[in-house]
């Protein structure tokens, strides 16, 4: 026998030693897969049972919570605080189970599993949202500067204007993902993009104001992520505007002035807009919407962003007193 015909007989021989050894391989994988799946549905069954259960108890504690003597007023504080507690761990165990998507998702994606569970698979997610805003970010911020003081095309303008509904569009999916793996990102932020993608394109300096705080949000809210993270405090799936460190506030106090001035920013271009909409020429009834659009923005960043603030500096202030 030829030795070419040998060696192909010989390699064949392990080859094939190989494919039982991946049949045997992939047998095992759906077996467990099976298992996998069945544990989930436990899971989630057992989850919806003890919050049933919990929300009863609550109740009952709460019709005898009238007059009850110290005793059994420091044991209802006590069933209180854990039935609390128990809801923070439900969250937890579901943001690694799989669940129904939301009505946005279902209406954009249909009723796909967009749960990812393993946790380095949500930080890897959660890592690449943070590069596709800011690469997106700096994107529409170099085409923005060209159709403005280099070339004046209707084109280009569209071509624009169509990125930026692109952008806002696809952060509201990413995020919706986010939430149904167990984010903890504010509904105003959602809320705000789905304003923004309304509001697209209409004016330069706005775009410009937004895309230059969104860089230093990203350049701030990385480092504390990875920060919070390496020492073991955080979620994976937070964005980072929850939760607080004391070494957060040089970069916080950096960041909080051009956050306001984009806030008062947005009051100005409303009322302008307001003031516009009042001339005797302006029949146009586009003008009053973004007026509203701009207030709704400006209300919205404003008072969320207060609330961020106080929160963090409720956590600064009790971080001292638990230690």
């Amino acid at each position: 026998m030829p030795q070419g015909l040998t060696n192909a007989l010989e390699d064949w021989k392990g080859l094939e030693d190989e494919y039982q050894q991946l049949q045997e391989t992939h047998r095992m994988y759906l077996q467990k897969l099976d298992e996998i799946s069945k544990l989930q549905n436990n899971c989630s069954s057992s989850i919806s049972r003890q919050r049933k259960r919990l929300k009863e108890i609550s109740q009952r504690v709460k019709e005898c919570s009238k007059g009850p003597s110290d005793e059994d007023a420091k044991n209802m504080d006590e069933i209180k605080e854990k039935i609390k507690m128990r809801s923070n761990v439900f969250f937890e165990m579901e943001a690694f189970l799989p669940k129904k998507n939301g009505l946005y998702l279902s209406l954009v994606l249909g009723n796909v599993n967009v749960t990812l569970l393993s946790k380095q698979s949500k930080f890897a997610y959660k890592d690449e949202y943070e590069k596709f805003k800011l690469c997106s970010t700096v994107l529409l911020l170099l085409c923005s500067f060209i159709c403005c003081f280099f070339v004046s095309y209707r084109f280009l303008d569209a071509i624009l204007n169509f990125l930026l509904v692109w952008y806002y569009c696809t952060l509201t999916i990413r995020e919706s993902i986010l939430i149904t793996n167990g984010s903890r990102i504010k509904g105003w932020w959602v809320f705000h993009h789905y304003v923004s993608t309304f509001l697209s394109g209409p004016e330069f300096f706005h775009l410009a104001r937004a895309g230059f705080v969104q860089c230093l949000q990203c350049y701030y809210q990385s480092g504390c992520l990875y920060r919070l993270r390496a020492l073991g405090e955080r979620h994976n799936m937070d964005l980072t505007v929850e939760g607080f460190q004391s070494w957060m506030w040089k970069g916080l106090t950096f960041l909080l002035p051009f956050l306001f001035f984009g806030h008062f920013w947005q009051l100005f271009n409303g009322l302008s807009l307001f003031r516009m909409a009042q001339l005797p020429d302006c029949k146009e009834w586009q003008v009053l919407m973004c007026g509203v659009c701009f207030l709704i923005l400006f209300m919205g960043n404003f008072f969320t962003t207060l609330a961020v603030v106080r929160q963090k500096l409720k956590s600064r202030n009790q971080k001292p007193k638990s230690l």
